[in-house]
């Protein structure tokens, strides 16, 4: 049976051209991708300049408008305006949407950082600026380098590799340390569990378990993340400049 085959099915689904997995190209295509990849990060920092200060919600893009998590995200982007902050996501449905929809709704700032997929992720009309990007490591650097405060609902692989991927960082110091909150106990217990085993484990440090707050409380998790924030960062102005056509 060939990889694209399913059990009891005669059907083939053609596989996406592998791309990264070929191997070196011509020097014309490197040249070409680096320069589509560069523009997708300029085209990102043009558009994001002057926002200013951010707080990224991630969570699943599959949660209905009558779930929990839904409701709670909604929350959050609200809270986030009320703070002052414009509120960022991946740009797509379920928690991102809700997100975007709390701040949208209470005249907050609304980001959407939204990915090219061939399902599921569709751009949620919740957004004051939008940005759609080809790859996803260039919209990842995009949704840390704005962000004050990570917010993390349940969600699937995606969010679980945002997660780490922050965790990662502000565990390396390769970025200041910036508050991270899971948000959803019961969900995410099991999660805890496993890191709480690692350092059993001696593979990470005990004193990593207090990069995060785990919680199921909405205020407690904006208290924390302004705590921080009123103690750890300022926030500067920017000027625009007319010759790069940086219009108010």
């Amino acid at each position: 049976m060939k990889a694209t085959e399913k059990p009891g099915s005669t059907a083939i689904i053609p596989p996406r051209q592998p791309i990264y997995l070929e191997g070196p190209k011509s020097r014309s295509y490197e040249l070409g991708f680096a320069l589509r990849v560069f523009w997708q990060f300029l085209k990102g920092f043009r558009k994001l300049h002057f926002t200013g200060p951010c707080i990224t919600v991630f969570g699943s893009a599959r949660f209905k408008e009558d779930n929990q998590y839904y409701s709670k995200a909604r929350e959050f982007g609200k809270r986030i305006a009320e703070f002052g902050f414009a509120t960022m996501t991946g740009g797509g449905p379920g928690i991102m949407e809700a997100a975007n929809r709390g701040a949208f709704e209470s005249g907050g700032v609304s980001v959407g950082c939204n990915i090219q997929l061939p399902f599921e992720q569709k751009p949620n009309p919740y957004v004051n600026k939008s940005i759609t990007f080809e790859h996803f490591f260039v919209r990842k650097v995009i949704l840390v380098k704005y962000s004050y405060a990570f917010i993390i609902m349940p969600g699937g692989f995606g969010t679980m590799d945002e997660f780490f991927e922050i965790l990662t960082l502000v565990q390396t110091k390769t970025v200041t340390n910036f508050p991270i909150v899971l948000f959803g106990k019961e969900y995410y217990q099991p999660l805890m569990e496993m890191i709480e085993w690692m350092v059993n484990q001696g593979t990470i440090s005990k004193e990593d378990l207090s990069l995060v707050l785990l919680t199921d409380d909405a205020e407690a998790a904006m208290n924390h993340i302004q705590t921080y924030v009123k103690s750890n960062y300022t926030i500067k102005p920017r000027k625009r400049f007319w010759w790069l056509m940086e219009k108010r």
